[in-house]
């Protein structure tokens, strides 16, 4: 399935949690927290208010609750407007 985000959206992969600490303590998955990074993996062509700063391949935090969350191919992805992007990783 291929999906092309709208306007100002942008389509990211989520990062995966860390699973382990790293003194090799391992964290039950009930207790790891939501992962705020993801990996961009599509994005709209911008309106003329909201212009889209990130390109396929950045890696970016973004709010918590932000995005909807779809499935793609089986794997998890989330819908972000451009505004609910706060940094990019480097």
């Amino acid at each position: 399935m291929t999906v092309k985000p709208l306007a100002d959206r942008v389509l990211v992969k989520n990062d995966k949690a860390e699973t382990k600490t790293s003194s090799g303590i391992i964290i039950p998955d009930a207790a790891q927290e939501k992962t705020q990074t993801a990996t961009v993996v599509a994005v709209g062509p911008g309106t003329e208010k909201e212009k889209i700063t990130v390109k396929v391949g950045d890696r970016i935090m973004y709010d918590k609750y932000a995005g909807t969350l779809i499935k793609i191919d089986g794997e998890d992805h989330l819908l972000l407007k451009m505004a609910d992007i706060i940094a990019t990783i480097e």
